[in-house]
């Protein structure tokens, strides 16, 4: 068992660096030694795969997936954390560290300079505040991803999993489907956390898909209306969309009708076939109107 899931030894690794956790970073670490072994192992990385971890804190999870992996590159924002996983990965040769901001960084760059254009697995414990941007950002950048292995809280893996259709959809989740196929793996209790966090945690994995499974004549307009209809969840999703301002209500009541949807509709209950035919309806000449608010 890896003294990192020994809280005491935490506090004294930390202290003896002169490090006290940043909330505003959302730091919590781990100290439960089932949980990262059990992420790396059902991340889908092997001796001939690549993972790209997202903050690796001290490095519990970054040295089961050295274990497991045939290389791990660990992208760390708190250059404070360095001297600490420096002397935490110390026997973790197949390991590099990065700084920097994952939300700022070329991923594509990244890729091709630390895995010379294979496909990779991302697998990490991601700070509660930026899930959402951190996955919209994996999955709308080109890279040759195979899956993504994250911890989130509960709450957010279910409303990420909830399919198009489902109650708890949103413009997340919508998204997710369109690039993966994602499954809640395991949940993950808040005492597992130095310091606990206030909610309970779960881990998830979306493997990418080969190709979307519905067609879309643009991309772009359909993420934009799916971001519209879900903008506003007490609303319909013809209220909804034409508050976005590109389409006046009638049209949307309209293609809701050609598609054999409600016109009075919310967006949680369009299944993922159902939004991408509103939209490539939508997107047909003579309906757009940019600009055109209103009813």
């Amino acid at each position: 068992m890896s003294r990192l899931s020994e809280p005491g030894y935490v506090r004294e690794v930390l202290t003896r660096h002169g490090l006290h956790l940043s909330k505003a970073m959302g730091q919590n670490f781990l100290v439960n030694p089932t949980v990262c072994p059990k992420m790396a192992a059902l991340c889908g990385a092997d001796g001939h795969t690549p993972v790209l971890e997202i903050g690796p804190g001290m490095g519990a999870l970054t040295a089961e997936l050295s274990a497991v992996a045939e290389k791990v590159v660990a992208v760390e924002l708190d250059r404070r954390l360095f001297p600490v996983l420096a002397e935490t990965l110390a026997d973790c040769k197949n390991v590099e560290l990065v700084q920097g901001d994952i939300l700022k960084l070329d991923l594509q760059r990244l890729a091709a300079e630390k895995f010379g254009g294979e496909a990779f697995c991302v697998c990490a414990n991601l700070p509660y505040y930026i899930t959402s941007p951190i996955l919209m950002r994996l999955l709308e950048t080109a890279l040759p991803l195979r899956s993504i292995t994250v911890m989130v809280q509960k709450e957010a893996a279910q409303r990420i999993c909830a399919a198009p259709g489902e109650r708890e959809c949103g413009a997340v989740s919508a998204t997710v489907w369109y690039h993966a196929q994602p499954r809640l793996l395991f949940q993950v209790s808040r005492g597992s956390f130095l310091p606990p966090p206030k909610v309970d945690s779960a881990v998830l994995r979306l493997d990418l898909r080969a190709a979307p499974p519905v067609q879309v004549d643009d991309e772009a307009r359909f993420f934009e209306m799916v971001r519209a209809a879900f903008a506003q969840r007490r609303k319909t999703a013809a209220n909804s969309i034409c508050a976005a301002g590109r389409y006046k209500k009638a049209q949307v009541e309209a293609a809701l009708s050609a598609i054999g949807a409600r016109a009075n509709a919310r967006a949680e209950e369009l299944t993922l076939p159902q939004l991408a035919a509103l939209a490539n309806q939508l997107e047909k000449p003579g309906v757009a109107n940019p600009g055109a608010a209103g009813v």
